[in-house]
């Protein structure tokens, strides 16, 4: 709290997500589209800044959820201050030169290609030439021992799952057999966190986060490689670019952002379970929330951190604070505000890290109508449905461990709720009565539950993205509180479409579906990917075959 009074508030404004893991059919097109986006080029071969994992499983990369091994995140001194888990600035310098928490390329897999050149070689009447797996950072020979989607679809879940660190203590419960095993998907992308670790580990101030949309940026110019950044974020999103020498992270694809469009990944999703929106916080509040001492209270203390935009007061203060009347209103539209705050169905991923995630996830709630019969209950009693939810296939405990730093009860609210949902949705499509208690036994009235299926079933485009357009006017005062507020796009290297980014066009620039096309040294017309809004046709977004 600010010394005002107790009831001053300091609000700032951050771009949020929620996923809906109900809805994730694993497909992996988020991870391709943000790879061809921001990745594809020499460098970030290994690189993904979106990556869905199999869960239970070890991750990308491998373990990274184990804090004991790689110290990310932050911790409580003894007198209960933060501190970043890999220790102040005395072990920082000592181990300066050597960072004993850095993964290394075999934890990410080395990133593997195929020797073509072998089978177009080939001499005719060779018989079967094959093409064999090659590095794609070294070009020597590789035998494929792991990559970012080894463990895909559990894919021998007997020999990596079981090192899930969500597993620990659940050993006994869960096996990686085929009549008791159960799996999900989690796409992951940088958590933007109110409280980022990975800002605070850096030496060179190169990591920031942006005042008027809380984005975590690397300023490409300040970067010394020095990769404290890689090993201090516990969700390992930020990378290190082997050729440039600077680190790299997910830019929640800002200036997608900063024209009111979606991030690819949310763009091209086929499930449509992502959302994006603005959420209000208080700024005063974040130091305190993150040091709470019980790391399961974590979360309703993250949850305290966050704003009414419907209070007078707060719409009073955040004026004042310069957040533009629009952005409020953007905020009281938001799709995140209303899942993670207002119907707080959304959980933050591993609040114990006390980076306080700005990524939300609804847990998956299993087929629930095959166990209750095959119990023996009765499937219209809603009682009864929520007596098995300690029977589903993914056990409460395992998505505690995830979501709520062990505790069960919100996760269990959670699934309640939707559980509801499921039912009373399920009896207006047969005609069937519905207990007018229910939706007051999940705290919640029958409009606010209508409410969340229009969101979770058939939320619109227009619904699960409410993103205001940056205001230019802005930028004069935003350069004179910073030295440099950008994450380069243009540098040798850079992020964007192949390095530098398509050359110069030879010719005039065509706009096309909030994009553009561009004309190559080729003299073919390409199509700016960075810039499609999904909606509208992309022509020539892939290469056109020779005639």
């Amino acid at each position: 709290m600010s010394e005002e009074g107790s009831d001053a508030v300091r609000p700032m404004a951050q771009m949020a997500m929620v996923m809906n893991l109900d809805k994730c059919i694993g497909c992996h097109t988020c991870s391709v589209t943000c790879k061809q986006t921001w990745t594809n080029r020499y460098g970030t071969e290994y690189v993904w800044f979106n990556n869905v994992e199999t869960k239970p499983g070890i991750g990308y990369p491998r373990r990274y959820e184990d804090q004991n091994q790689w110290k990310g995140g932050w911790t409580l001194d003894r007198k209960g201050r933060l501190q970043l888990k890999a220790g102040g600035r005395v072990r920082r310098l000592l181990s300066i030169f050597y960072n004993p928490d850095l993964p290394t390329i075999d934890d990410y897999g080395d990133p593997w290609t195929y020797d073509y050149q072998t089978v177009i070689d080939a001499p005719l009447g060779t018989p079967n030439p094959s093409a064999h797996s090659i590095s794609a950072l070294t070009g020597r020979d590789l035998k494929v021992r792991w990559g970012s989607n080894f463990d895909d679809d559990l894919a021998g879940a007997p020999e990596y799952a079981t090192g899930d660190p969500d597993l620990a203590g659940l050993e006994d419960r869960v096996r990686m057999e085929y009549e008791q095993v159960f799996m999900f998907y989690l796409p992951r992308i940088c958590e933007h966190c109110l409280n980022p670790s990975c800002v605070a580990s850096c030496p060179s101030g190169a990591m920031y986060k942006r005042d008027e949309d809380g984005i975590v940026l690397v300023d490409q110019d300040r970067c010394r490689g020095w990769r404290f950044c890689v090993s201090g974020c516990p969700y390992k999103k930020v990378y290190f670019n082997h050729r440039t020498g600077k680190a790299e992270k997910c830019t929640l694809c800002y200036p997608r952002i900063e024209g009111g469009q979606p991030t690819i990944c949310s763009e091209t999703c086929v499930g449509r379970l992502r959302y994006l929106g603005l959420v209000l916080y208080d700024a005063d509040r974040v130091t305190q929330a993150a040091a709470t001492p019980d790391p399961q209270d974590l979360y309703e203390a993250q949850l305290s951190v966050f704003l009414d935009p419907n209070d007078p007061q707060v719409a009073a203060e955040a004026s004042r604070a310069g957040i533009p009347a629009d952005w409020l209103d953007a905020a009281r539209r938001s799709p995140v505000y209303d899942l993670a705050v207002r119907h707080r169905v959304a959980l933050p991923l591993h609040p114990e890290y006390r980076t306080l995630p700005m990524v939300w996830y609804i847990p998956p709630l299993s087929p629930v109508a095959d166990i209750v019969g095959a119990a023996g209950y009765d499937a219209d009693d809603p009682d009864q449905v929520f007596a098995t939810i300690d029977a589903l296939r993914i056990p409460v405990e395992y998505l505690a461990n995830l979501f709520t730093a062990g505790d069960t009860k919100p996760i269990r609210t959670v699934l309640r709720k939707l559980t509801t949902i499921r039912t009373i949705m399920r009896a207006a499509q047969l005609g069937l009565a519905v207990d007018e208690n229910l939706p007051a036994s999940v705290g919640a009235t029958m409009a606010d539950l209508h409410d969340l299926y229009r969101l979770l079933a058939i939320g619109k485009y227009d619904d699960r993205y409410v993103i205001p357009p940056a205001h230019a006017e802005d930028a004069g005062r935003l350069m004179a509180q910073h030295e440099q507020l950008f994450c380069s796009l243009d540098s040798e290297g850079g992020p964007g479409m192949g390095g530098a980014g398509p050359p110069a066009p030879a010719g005039p620039v065509h706009p096309v579906a909030g994009g553009s096309t561009f004309r190559g040294d080729d003299g073919r017309t390409r199509f700016n990917l960075l810039g499609w809004d999904g909606r509208a046709a992309a022509p020539h977004l892939f290469p056109e075959r020779e005639t």
